[in-house]
């Protein structure tokens, strides 16, 4: 999908490069900034992760990342479901390690990464009706629906269920969604001695 969008924007100088993000294999302090997107919060060890671009910053440049944090969801009118929907997710999605309270911890393992000037916000994204990050949670629910069924979570007809009130309710436009706060933190990497 990357190198197809580089196609089609006529992208010089880009270079597409599959790697482990704990792993890259690039040069040490190869870049200014170093960024991650809602990365760090599927995995089981995201510290990893950013020792890696840390390493891959200058000294003196720049990490950032931007993570959602999910153990806030909101909509109004409260709806059950769609807090049952939240709490399946919470447990199917932590299964193997990710952790779905990553955005909070963000500024903590870029200061023990070694990062200075670290500085973190949040917001709280509030989708309208039609837009695809509406339905974010209950579309992850769906991908995660065989993980779910085999712990014992939900069950097959319970998950239609769910699926199907939420829908109906993010649909109408004067329900308020906000499916989860997003973090951006940055921080700089020290300047050679």
């Amino acid at each position: 999908m990357a190198s197809e969008l580089v196609a089609k924007l006529a992208l010089r100088d880009v270079e597409i490069v599959p790697a482990d993000a704990r792993h890259t294999g690039l040069a040490s302090g190869s870049f200014d900034l170093v960024h991650a997107r809602t990365l760090l919060i599927t995995l089981p060890d995201p510290a990893d992760v950013v020792t890696e671009m840390v390493r891959l910053a200058r000294p003196g440049g720049w990490v950032a990342g931007l993570e959602p944090d999910t153990e806030a969801g909101i909509c109004y009118p409260p709806l059950p479901a769609f807090d049952r929907l939240c709490e399946v997710f919470r447990l199917a999605f932590s299964r193997n390690g990710a952790d779905p309270r990553m955005g909070r911890r963000m500024a903590d393992l870029y200061r023990r990464a070694g990062l200075e000037d670290v500085t973190v916000e949040a917001r709280a994204p509030m989708y309208p009706a039609g837009h695809s990050r509406r339905t974010v949670r209950a579309d992850l629910v769906r991908s995660m629906r065989p993980q779910i069924v085999e712990m014992g979570l939900a069950d097959e007809p319970e998950l239609d269920e769910l699926d199907q009130a939420v829908r109906e309710h993010f649909a109408n436009p004067d329900t308020l969604v906000m499916p989860h706060l997003i973090f951006l933190a940055w921080g700089r990497k020290p300047a050679a001695a």
